[in-house]
């Protein structure tokens, strides 16, 4: 079938590929176009087969399987890339969040929220996806009662770290640009913040974006 999507798995467990492949293989919208249980293969078998979407371990025997992502990322931003992680800690979503994958799954979750994250980064390869990013945001905003910013308003100051201007982030978050103004002129407001590198230090100070993003925006 023409419109199947295509998929490069990507993980050092080898239970849990193996588990995939059998899954997959049995989906009429989905295939399995490559697989690997090493992170030195991924940049090649995706370079070589084209997938629509690649699923990748965060914890792979040779690799960091997160940098293997930004890489991947930096490559083709029409990619689908979902990430695969062995527990959910909020550290880890966050980071995903910000490399700007398609999607964060446990290895815990039902296969069908696997599923769903694929399908998702087949179409929507620059939005994000997780069913735990709600809860995290709240932990977050607890642990640092001085911020108000809503889940968006984080999103967009995540963005703005990445370096994308207003229209790029009305794009990447589906809104208009003067709804992603609005945003990003709420969000410097709660920051005491006047300019992008002001509200990217108080969101460091705050434990709402890492350092790292904060340079590289």
């Amino acid at each position: 079938m023409a419109d199947r999507i295509r998929v490069v798995i990507v993980d050092g467990h080898t239970l849990t590929r193996f588990g995939l492949l059998g899954v997959v293989g049995g989906l009429a919208d989905i295939e399995v176009v490559g697989d690997s249980g090493l992170g030195g293969d991924a940049v090649g078998l995706v370079e070589a087969v084209r997938p629509d979407v690649v699923v990748l371990d965060t914890a792979l025997p040779d690799a960091d399987g997160l940098l293997i992502a930004r890489e991947l990322r930096d490559r083709d931003d029409r990619l689908g890339i979902v990430l695969l992680a062995a527990n959910g800690e909020d550290d880890l979503l966050f980071r995903a969040l910000e490399l700007g994958v398609s999607a964060f799954v446990t290895k815990t979750a039902p296969i069908a929220e696997v599923l769903a994250a694929i399908r998702h980064a087949a179409v929507a390869a620059k939005s994000f996806l997780a069913s735990g990013l709600g809860p995290a945001f709240a932990r977050r905003q607890l642990a640092a009662p001085v911020t108000v910013l809503s889940p968006r308003e984080t999103e967009v100051l995540v963005l703005l770290g990445r370096g994308l201007t207003i229209p790029a982030i009305a794009g990447r978050i589906f809104v208009s640009a003067s709804t992603a103004k609005t945003y990003v002129a709420r969000i410097y407001e709660k920051l005491g913040a006047s300019n992008r590198a002001q509200a990217l230090m108080a969101g460091v100070r705050l434990g709402l974006i890492s350092e790292e993003l904060a340079a590289a925006g």
